[in-house]
Formats: structure tokens, sequence, C-alpha cells
């Protein structure tokens, strides 16, 4: 079961992607036209971003520590060190969407390899 990404309820079918750019912004689900509307609206002004959950901005923070230490393993820390936090959270976000692409990417690109290796319906 598919949650709407605006409300919360059971999404029913309804579906945004920013600009139909499934290359580069996340697929949404929603229960109603009205939260699609509403949540299309918002990714209009915030330029395909849906505000992140509290989950998300917390991992996002979370995710600071990890940064810093592969940054000061690296020898990387330097030019790093006095920026601001939305600054390193802007690389994290990078990162974290440039993984989440490839995997969705990875992922249709097998399902079309494997319709493509299964036997066609005889009907």
């Amino acid at each position: 079961m598919s949650l709407c990404a605006l409300c919360g309820r059971e999404a029913r079918g309804f579906g945004y992607c920013h600009r139909l750019r499934w290359d580069r912004y996340p697929f949404y689900r929603f229960c109603s036209m009205r939260c699609l509307d509403a949540a299309a609206a918002l990714a209009q002004r915030m330029h395909g971003m849906i505000d992140k959950t509290a989950l998300e901005k917390q991992a996002i923070k979370d995710a600071r520590r990890y940064f810093a230490e592969a940054l000061t393993e690296l020898g990387l820390m330097a030019p790093f060190y006095d920026r601001k936090a939305e600054e390193i959270d802007r690389l994290i976000e990078a990162c974290i969407d440039g993984f989440q692409e490839s995997m969705q990417r990875q992922a249709t690109e097998k399902r079309v390899q494997e319709d493509e290796l299964s036997d066609p319906l005889p009907f």
C-alpha cells in the first residue's frame, strides 16, 4: 500500500512527477486530485521539491557527521570547515538524489531486460 505524499492517507492512483522529468525528479502518489493539485502547485513554487518530511530532515542532519568523518579521513575537511549547514545539506541531498536516480534507472532497465527475455503472452 502506498501513502499519499501530502496527507498520508492511502494513495489511490493519482501521481505526480515534476515536469514529467522521471530522470530528475521523484514520482509521488496521492489519494485524490485535491492532494495532487496542492502538491503540484507546491512543487511548481519549489522548483520540483516537495517539502521534506521531519524524518528526511533529521536523516540529512544525522548524515552530516558521516560526511564530516569521510572528509576528514580523505584529508578534505579544510575547504568544508566554514561552510553553512545548508550548504552541507545541499551536498548530502545531491548524493542522495544521484543514488536514488541510479537505483530507479537500474531497476527500470532490469525490468525492461526481464520483459524482453520473457515469453510473449499467447493471446
